[in-house]
């Protein structure tokens, strides 16, 4: 798990947020690195808007300095989320933030070794991919059928795809960072 003290979850939350509203001033610019950031990392970065998703987007690999990939997903969860239009400026106030910095992913046997709440989880089948961050599934008080059956659709793929034998199920885990909690 990718350790970070109170000083650097807040730091984290703070750049975030920075990054966003330049953005929606339009003096839109890359922040200075973060020394506590600098260690490679996943993350995704998630708005959310009177409780309910406003976007999220991340990036599995670790493969930058955490700092780079929260300021390029922030970006992103905000303007790029091809579920939602750009935010607004007047929406801004009422979005809250959430990090959720990402352990490498592993492959798993199948279903079983899946633990709900402990675990993201990535879909590989038919060349398609999809993701649901550990806490999803808690959140929505999904079993882990339901789950994997969600996933499966958000693949593009048919509600059972995760029971055949060439799908593949990688688990990773992850440190939750909400604003008001870091």
């Amino acid at each position: 798990m990718y350790e970070m003290d109170a000083a650097a979850r807040r730091a984290a939350l703070r750049l975030a947020r920075a990054t966003i509203e330049a953005d929606l001033a339009g003096r839109s610019q890359d922040p200075a690195p973060v020394p506590a950031l600098e260690l490679p990392a996943g993350a995704f970065v998630t708005l959310h808007k009177a409780g309910h998703l406003r976007g999220c987007i991340g990036r599995m690999e670790a493969d930058e300095p955490l700092w780079r990939v929260i300021v390029g997903m922030a970006r992103a969860a905000a303007f790029g989320d091809p579920r939602f239009p750009p935010l607004k400026p007047d929406e801004w106030p009422q979005c809250e933030l959430e990090i959720s910095v990402l352990t490498p992913a592993r492959p798993v046997a199948g279903p079983g070794e899946v633990e709900l709440g402990r675990h993201g989880i990535v879909l590989h089948a038919a060349g398609r991919r999809a993701v649901f961050l550990p806490q999803v599934a808690a959140e929505q008080g999904w079993t882990l059928e339901e789950t994997l059956t969600r996933l499966a659709r958000k693949a593009g793929l048919p509600p059972d795809a995760w029971r055949r034998p060439d799908c593949r199920l990688e688990v990773f885990e992850a440190l939750i960072l909400r604003e008001g909690t870091a």
